[in-house]
């Protein structure tokens, strides 16, 4: 019988596309050594954004939130998303931090880093994957998936071609947006597997209700592990559904390993846990449907959260559309950048403050940054004249920034004092210094409070 792997999203990407990314330990412990023996290939259960949200929303470490899995998950491979020379983080640091976070992710339990660059500029992944093979974990390559005028199906191959020759042990297709289309999906996998020797994974979402098809004609291409979220904390910006997507393939001759009466426990598990998110109206109706509009705009789920998340804070949600329809001219005037974390974030910010404010009246940080060259090689040409006015006459740079940074860790450790009890919570006050040591100051806190004492007998 013909095999397709699954890895399961519900403990990262789909609860970040859904409910950015909230979710407590609390809501998943019970369920874990019930996902382990379910048959998973593997499961997808940090990085991304949940190394922020833990320190800023859900006051848990997330080193600590990755161990405590690992205690649980015995037969099944953790995996993570890693963002290439920016790791977790929005901007590139040095390759001593990126080697440092690599090394202790494997040593705290990780067995597969998916590991990408928002431009497929792989000078910005080089160093992790390298880093990932010495330490023994397994290297995911990841290509990005955009469309665009310069975006082919030779690129692509192309692409994954460098991956291979870099030394990664799989390739990731990463369509963030759901905009693959099944006969793309078809012609792209089909022409990986010719020209790749190791495997290849696909990943898509079901903003534009294309996914479940998507991953069908990828099967039939030979791809060999999709991603797919269990039922209720699927669809809309989250993944097609584990179990349908099961119960298909398996009536189509393929074996993914899993078992229906497994899966029903664990969506029984997070049903309640879906409801409490849609009673707190974390859980926004906007991301649960479907958005055909996504194959113009290319919005991730992530991305459309985090939007809705921003109009709302400033009382403007009703000038959604309007967001929607500047972003892919902001993404034209930076070279088609594809729209994942943190480019998504970056080209979804400029075009709210150009929908508010008139177009490039306030250029942010992160967009001059790339303008200056900090994140890598567009894939395109950039606005000359956009890239003129945010630079105000400063030279672009050339060559590798990631070169020029030097090492965070020293001064991290002299700045965190006796809170740098680890090499776990200098990189967390690296990544996210404001909010970690706040993080750090309020766990001291509170152990300083817990009172201790003994009952004596009094006779």
């Amino acid at each position: 019988m013909k095999q397709v792997k699954i890895t399961e999203t519900v403990l990262r990407d789909a609860q970040q596309s859904l409910i950015a990314t909230r979710m407590p330990r609390s809501d998943f412990e019970d369920i874990l050594e019930t996902m382990d023996q379910a048959g998973y290939y593997s499961l997808e259960c940090w990085g991304g954004a949940t190394f922020d949200s833990c320190l800023r929303y859900l006051d848990e470490d997330p080193w600590e939130r990755l161990r405590f899995i690992r205690s649980k998950v015995k037969n099944t491979k953790l995996q993570m998303l890693l963002r290439g020379q920016n790791i977790l983080g929005y901007h590139h640091y040095s390759d001593a931090t990126v080697r440092a976070f690599v090394r202790d992710s494997i040593k705290n339990g990780i067995d597969i880093i998916r590991i990408f660059d928002a431009l497929n500029d792989y000078t910005n992944i080089e160093v992790a994957v390298d880093e990932c093979i010495k330490a023994g974990g397994h290297a995911q390559g990841t290509i990005c998936y955009t469309t665009s005028p310069i975006h082919d199906l030779d690129m692509f191959v192309d692409l994954g071609k460098q991956l291979e020759k870099m030394g990664c042990h799989s390739i990731c297709v990463k369509d963030m947006a759901g905009i693959m289309t099944p006969q793309v999906a078809y012609d792209l996998i089909t022409a990986l597997k010719k020209n790749v020797s190791i495997p290849v994974v696909l990943h898509t979402h079901s903003t534009t209700g294309l996914g479940q098809m998507t991953y069908l004609k990828a099967v039939e291409a030979g791809v060999d592990v999709i991603d797919t979220a269990i039922s209720c904390l699927s669809g809309g910006t989250s993944q097609p559904a584990t179990e349908s997507t099961v119960y298909a393939l398996n009536e189509m001759g393929y074996d993914t390993g899993l078992k229906m009466e497994d899966l029903k426990k664990i969506n029984d598990h997070f049903v309640p846990v879906k409801q409490r998110f849609i009673d707190d109206g974390q859980l926004n109706p906007k991301v649960m449907g479907t958005n055909i509009d996504a194959l113009n705009y290319q919005i991730p789920g992530g991305m459309l959260s985090n939007l809705i998340a921003q109009l709302t804070a400033q009382n403007a949600l009703d000038r959604l559309d309007e967001v929607l329809e500047e972003t892919p001219n902001v993404r034209k005037d930076l070279g088609y950048p594809p729209l994942v974390t943190p480019m998504s974030q970056m080209v979804g910010v400029q075009a709210v403050m150009n929908v508010l404010y008139g177009r490039y009246n306030y250029i942010s940080k992160e967009v001059k940054a790339y303008l200056r060259g900090e994140y890598g090689k567009a894939p395109g040409e950039i606005n000359k004249e956009l890239q003129e006015k945010a630079l105000n006459g400063e030279k672009p740079i050339s060559g590798r920034y990631a070169d020029t940074i030097k090492n965070e860790m020293s001064d991290a450790v002299k700045k965190l004092g006796t809170y740098a009890t680890d090499e776990e919570t200098v990189l967390s006050y690296v990544l996210f210094p404001q909010i970690a040591e706040k993080f750090f100051k309020d766990r001291e806190e509170k152990k300083a409070l817990v009172a201790k004492y003994t009952i004596r007998e009094v006779e």
